[in-house]
């Protein structure tokens, strides 16, 4: 824990905001380098301008991969385009923009000349694709759109971000990412200067480019997914902290349309993110689940609150957090239980076999509580590309990682985001205060009385590059182990109960407790999280025990 945690932010601590551009222009990576190439995690391709890991020639080349790939699948309506306020996100979208517009792609950019959520970009590509109508959304067939959302979500300010959601509004899946980014770095080793490219200004101007009111778009539909009559009724009080992110304008949009007592609590936009308090490593990061990222907001929220309900949201809007007054910030897995106990009794236009999707690191009191419900439950590996398909026909009513980031269908039990979306998930904490008259911490502690507590948390534990690409690789007989911290083993998992699709690691579950086991992509560690509902002591006996099971597995 840095030694500043928490506290707000000294000049010291931010970004040369020149240097970062003028790097985006002048530094051009080594495609030899594997730092440097373009690669797509399960978030899109991110880097910092300052390492030669998102410049100009990575967002030229992997929009020109792009306009291939969507020739490729026959896509050939229009592309929205949507950024978020990092300081590399503008240049990148006017890089993409002359790509774009010298291959004649149809375009529609905000017509604000603002910021776009990532959900709101969803969203917008699922209207365009039918969603709310009686046909429903079309992910094929002739004119369909799909969107490019430029934003690294919640990584620090030198960071920039690139990610294409293909017609079904969601994240990419593994495929399409390896082919564009494969063929973006095809691009960079024979010469991404030659990609058809016109100016700014004929981008803007040409016929193929067009706006789109992605906010009142997305705010007046906001009716059909969230019950803002019960909010505004109980009078809750809100404090909606969008950390300088894309939903700055969206929040105040919000309560003025549904007439809510609601506080933007910090309206403010700085590519420094100079307001923001350090992270827990001493970095400015806007990750609206860390107490130490939302230090501000806490301070706000002691016993003479002036909020029922406050939130934070990460710099793209996919992520939320939630704070009441009786047990400040959350934990992202206590509200994701909460919110599907909640929803699940008060949604009725929701199909009587809809699904709770959960990622397979996220707590198991969603097991639980799925069980309760008598609902199906669908595990899945990380990533919430792998919900899309339930959340499009309306066979997942939620699907949530443990991450804070999750998404659910509208009231009349159809498809509203298939990317993550914390702007409902802030909203609907208060329309569960509204309802019950109980805060989500509060139910959460029912929920505990119910079905036991947890102790949970995620560690990491140094590995070599041949050992993670190894931990990637393993089949359940490379566990020999027979029990884990005194419990008799009852699964070993390398691919999800609820796909079938490969985890990338190690799932060991007992009756009681559980780990998982997955390689980092940036440094040399596996990452473990786990689970007990034996307590705190149990849970480091667990943590432990994993490492000697995984490094077993590894062969020393």
């Amino acid at each position: 824990m840095h030694e500043r945690a928490g506290q707000l932010a000294q000049p010291e601590d931010l970004i040369d905001v020149d240097k970062v551009v003028s790097s985006y222009y002048d530094l051009v990576p080594d495609v030899d380098d594997p730092a440097q190439k373009v690669a797509f995690g399960t978030s899109g391709h991110r880097g910092s301008s300052l390492d030669a890991a998102f410049n100009e020639a990575h967002i030229v080349a992997t929009t020109q991969a792009i306009v291939e790939y969507r020739a490729s699948q026959g896509t050939d309506g229009p592309l929205f385009i949507g950024r978020d306020t990092h300081v590399l996100s503008e240049p990148a979208w006017k890089s993409a923009m002359e790509v774009l517009a010298a291959n004649g792609v149809e375009v529609r950019i905000d017509a604000r000349e603002r910021f776009t959520p990532t959900p709101a970009l969803s969203h917008a590509i699922l209207l365009a694709n039918g969603a709310g109508t009686a046909e429903g959304v079309r992910p094929t067939g002739p004119r369909r759109a799909d969107g490019i959302i430029i934003t690294p979500s919640h990584n620090p300010p030198r960071d920039g971000g690139f990610k294409y959601n293909p017609t079904h509004g969601g994240p990419a899946d593994t495929g399409a990412t390896s082919w564009i980014a494969n063929r973006a770095n095809e691009i960079l080793r024979t010469g991404w200067e030659k990609v058809p490219r016109v100016s700014l200004e004929q981008a803007l101007a040409a016929e193929t480019t067009g706006k789109h009111d992605f906010l009142s778009a997305y705010v007046e539909d906001l009716a059909n997914i969230i019950d803002f009559d019960a909010i505004r009724d109980a009078g809750v009080r809100i404090g909606a902290d969008p950390m300088g992110g894309a939903a700055v304008d969206y929040w105040g949009e919000i309560g003025e349309r549904y007439g809510l007592d609601l506080t933007v609590v910090n309206p403010d936009v700085d590519p420094t993110f100079r307001f923001m308090t350090l992270d827990w490593d001493g970095k400015i990061r806007m990750d609206c689940s860390s107490p130490n990222a939302m230090a501000s907001l806490l301070g706000k929220m002691g016993a003479d609150a002036p909020y029922d309900i406050a939130t934070g949201n990460d710099t793209d809007a996919d992520r939320h957090g939630i704070v009441t007054p009786d047990a400040g910030l959350m934990n992202p897995n206590h509200y994701l239980a909460v919110a599907i106990s909640y929803l699940f009794a008060h949604r009725p236009g929701w199909a009587a076999d809809a699904a709770i999707g959960k990622t397979l690191v996220s707590s198991s009191l969603i097991d639980r509580v799925a069980a309760g419900l008598g609902r199906k439950l669908i595990e899945v590996p990380v990533g919430f590309k792998y919900f899309v398909p339930g959340l499009l026909d309306g066979s997942v009513g939620f699907g949530g990682e443990e991450s804070a980031g999750a998404s659910f269908l509208r009231t009349d039990g159809t498809v509203w985001s298939t990317d993550k979306d914390g702007l409902i998930l802030c909203l609907l904490a208060s329309e569960i205060l509204a309802v019950t008259g109980k805060s989500p911490s509060q139910l959460h502690g029912e929920l505990v009385e119910k079905y036991g507590a947890s102790a949970y948390a995620r560690i990491d534990a140094a590995a070599t590059k041949e050992q993670k690409a190894k931990l990637g690789k393993l089949d359940p007989s490379d566990v020999t182990a027979e029990t884990l911290a005194g419990e008799p083993i009852t699964a070993r998992l390398v691919r999800a109960p609820g796909n079938d699709e490969p985890i990338g690691g190690l799932k060991v579950t007992t009756e009681n407790a559980w780990f998982a086991a997955r390689p980092s992509g940036t440094e040399d560690v596996y990452k473990i999280y786990a689970e007990s509902f034996k307590g705190a002591e149990h849970l480091a006996e667990v943590q432990a025990a994993a490492k000697e099971v995984v490094d077993a597995a590894l062969g020393g």
